[in-house]
């Protein structure tokens, strides 16, 4: 198989905690043919030390994570983009995986990576639990895209940071491409550090562009959104009662999530009229 090129965009804001361990997952892939390009919003941790040390392509820009990722997209020289967290760790054989899937079908659009949640913590231990749930289901977004795709679509929509992550494969599914081809390597998402009130205040920030999500993306509403579809991915699966307390976390921790989000909702509709 010819080893084209694949572009990794990682966005960061002091993410020195996890970087380091980001990048080494990359140098460590089976698959070698990579450029890193880390798009940083001016951190002031010793997060462009750790790019330079790996090699790293360092672009700073101010912005959220979706205008990270597009301006990562223009300076990105790969047949294939691969966005990623500066949180996560790759399992060595993804971008190969990622790279065989798509060039074995013209009309793969977006690779599903699945992930699975690290750290000791009952709260990490809960969404580990809780990401098992969405294999193959609306919640899952794809990853890993045909470079040129990404361009005609015009990348990821900037004007939401709810669900942002789901407007690019959404894109390039109304080009008539599959998004929902998918790999068996894992992403770890590193989370030993996780904080439940962090968490929900992101979910809060979140849910202030909630309306913007709901106006552009109606059809997606459902899935993203809704408290039922969850309930029924959950309830409907006899793995999820194989692990009570986890469970339980699971319900609670979701409608946490909810709340957070809907009271972020109703603050930006109230400051907006």
């Amino acid at each position: 198989m010819d080893e084209p090129l694949v572009s990794v965009i990682i966005p960061t804001y002091n993410s020195g905690k996890t970087l380091d361990r980001c990048l080494s997952s990359i140098k460590n892939q089976t698959y070698k043919n990579i450029e890193v390009i880390v798009v940083d919003n001016f951190s002031k941790d010793n997060t462009p030390e750790i790019c330079k040390k790996h090699g790293a392509k360092l672009i700073q820009v101010e912005g959220e994570r979706a205008r990270a990722k597009n301006i990562g997209v223009k300076h990105a020289k790969g047949k294939y983009v691969l966005f990623i967290d500066s949180d996560m760790e790759l399992t060595p054989r993804v971008v190969e995986e990622c790279v065989r899937v798509a060039e074995s079908n013209p009309k793969v659009g977006g690779v599903i990576i699945p992930e699975r949640s690290v750290g000791k913590s009952f709260w990490v231990k809960v969404r580990d639990f809780e990401r098992q749930f969405y294999a193959g289901s609306d919640i899952e977004s794809a990853r890993f895209f045909p470079k040129e795709l990404v361009e005609r679509v015009g990348g990821f929509d900037e004007d939401v940071v709810f669900y942002e992550e789901a407007t690019l494969p959404n894109k390039i599914r109304l080009l008539g491409y599959d998004v929902k081809a998918r790999i068996n390597a894992p992403i770890h998402h590193i989370e030993e550090d996780f904080s439940l009130w962090r968490w929900l205040k992101k979910k809060y920030y979140y849910g202030k562009t909630l309306r913007k999500f709901q106006k552009n993306y109606k059809h997606m509403d459902r899935s993203k959104t809704s408290v039922m579809y969850r309930l029924k991915l959950f309830l409907g699966n006899r793995g999820f009662y194989s692990k009570p307390h986890l469970a339980i976390g699971v319900l609670i921790l979701k409608g946490l999530e909810f709340i957070s989000a809907k009271l972020g909702y109703l603050t930006e509709r109230v400051k907006n009229g």
